[in-house]
């Protein structure tokens, strides 16, 4: 017959042999903010293992890496201050143009105070401006181009109240098509201004 105390002793000894299992050391992969996980692969001396689902983890202290499932409350344990310092991610917004010119469609327009806002959300935004351009035309005037779109947002966004300081402008002209086309041709889609706020 076991008694009370040993039943006890049991209890409590078990979870320590548990723990004394437990790596030290390990690395869990964690879901993106849009819930998708990409993969690792994590080396030991005596072999590898990939991990390619969110809330599995593999040892890094044993010769051949382990994998085990973790629960989040445990992630949340061990790294919810790495995470909680972790910055916001990069918001990005699309500004499209009409043909030729530095003019905003009216959708986009629409969008300039939302950008504004990313920007007054977060401490110390840095803001880059991307100008781009289609095909048509010659590929300089069109670096020019994407410039002076570029210089148009960031114009916009200093006379509601960011700071010059704050925002970093440049243009791809029409080295960095969204949509591949051949040479001189109008495609709204690669006559625009990427905005990322930081």
């Amino acid at each position: 017959m076991v008694s009370a105390r040993s039943r006890r002793l049991v209890a409590i000894a078990l979870p320590v042999v548990l723990a004394a299992c437990a790596p030290k050391s390990w690395v869990v992969l964690l879901p993106d903010e849009d819930g998708r996980t990409g993969r690792i692969i994590v080396s030991g001396a005596e072999g590898q293992t990939e991990v390619a689902e969110a809330g599995v983890a593999a040892s890094l202290d044993t010769p051949k890496p382990e994998t085990f499932k973790v629960t989040p409350y445990r992630i949340e344990q061990t790294f919810g201050g790495a995470l909680a310092a972790q910055p916001k991610p990069p918001a990005v917004f699309t500004l499209y143009f009409e043909s030729g010119g530095a003019r905003l469609t009216a959708e986009s327009e629409a969008l300039l105070p939302a950008v504004l806002a990313e920007a007054a959300a977060r401490d110390g935004a840095d803001i880059s401006i991307v100008g781009h351009t289609d095909t048509t035309g010659d590929p300089a005037d069109n670096k020019a181009l994407g410039m002076l779109r570029a210089t148009f947002v960031r114009d916009a966004l200093v006379t509601a109240g960011l700071r010059l300081a704050r925002i970093s402008t440049e243009s791809h002209g029409e080295g960095n098509l969204l949509i591949k086309t051949p040479d001189d041709t109008q495609e709204p889609y690669n006559r625009r201004v990427e905005v990322v706020v930081r």
